[in-house]
C-alpha cells in the first residue's frame, strides 16, 4: 500500500519540537490518520535524496541495516495488523493480520500502557547487513542508528501534535514471534505513538 506523500514543511519548528519532546506513557482513544503514520515512517527511514541513497536517519557506510514495522491497531484507512515500511516507494508491506498491540505490551514486560497507542513502531536491526563491512563494530553502529531513528520519531510526533513513548525493556523472542519477524531481524526499540491523554 502506497502511503500519502510526506510533507517537508511543518507548522512547528525543529526547536519547538526539541523543547516539547517528552516520553508519553498515556494515550487517548483518538485514531491516527494514514497521513500521520506515513509522516512518522518517513521521519524514521524515509528517502531524502536522489536515487534512494539517502535516508532521514544517518547510517554507517549508508548500509541501512534497520527496518521499521508499524503495529497498527487504530489507524483510519488501515486494517489492524503488522506492516513493514518500505522506504523505496514510501509504502507499507503487509505481514501478520489483526490487532497485536496487546501482544507487544505483553512482550514489553506486560507494560499495559503500550497497547493504548493507536500504533506502535518497532525498530529492528539486521546486523549481517552492516557487520559484513565493519565486523563486530557494526552492531554498535546499528544501535547508534536506532537512536537516530527513535529521536526522529519523537520529534516528528511532536510536530504532528502527537506523543511518543519508548520501550527498551522487552523479550526479543516473544516480540519477534508475535509479530512474525524474520529471525535475522532483532528488535531494538518499541515506540508507541498517538494522541496524549
Amino acid at each position: 500500500m502506497r502511503l500519502p506523500r510526506p510533507k517537508i514543511d511543518g507548522q512547528i519548528s525543529l526547536e519547538r519540537s526539541i523543547l516539547e519532546r517528552r516520553t508519553v506513557r498515556a494515550f487517548g482513544s483518538r485514531p491516527l490518520t494514514l497521513e500521520q503514520l506515513g509522516q512518522l515512517l518517513w521521519a524514521a527511514q524515509g528517502l531524502t535524496g536522489s536515487l534512494g541513497m539517502k535516508r532521514a536517519a544517518p547510517s554507517a557506510g549508508a548500509l541501512y541495516p534497520m527496518n521499521v514495522y508499524a503495529v497498527a491497531g487504530d489507524v483510519r484507512g488501515l486494517d489492524a495488523g503488522v506492516y513493514l515500511y518500505a522506504p523505496g516507494g514510501h509504502k507499507l508491506g503487509s505481514g501478520v493480520d489483526g490487532d497485536l498491540r496487546k501482544a507487544v505490551a505483553r512482550a514489553s514486560l506486560s507494560q499495559a500502557w503500550v497497547a493504548e497507542a493507536p500504533v506502535i513502531l518497532i525498530v529492528t536491526a539486521e546486523y549481517e547487513r552492516i557487520t559484513g563491512k565493519y565486523g563486530r563494530r557494526g552492531v554498535q553502529y546499528a544501535m547508534i542508528e536506532s537512536g537516530h531513528i527513535g529521536q526522529n520519531i519523537f520529534l516528528q510526533a511532536v510536530a504532528l501534535g502527537l506523543g511518543a513513548g519508548i520501550v527498551g525493556a522487552f523479550r526479543e523472542d516473544d516480540l519477534g514471534k508475535a509479530l512474525g519477524l524474520p529471525g535475522k531481524r532483532v528488535p531494538l526499540l518499541v515506540m508507541p505513538v498517538g494522541y496524549k491523554r
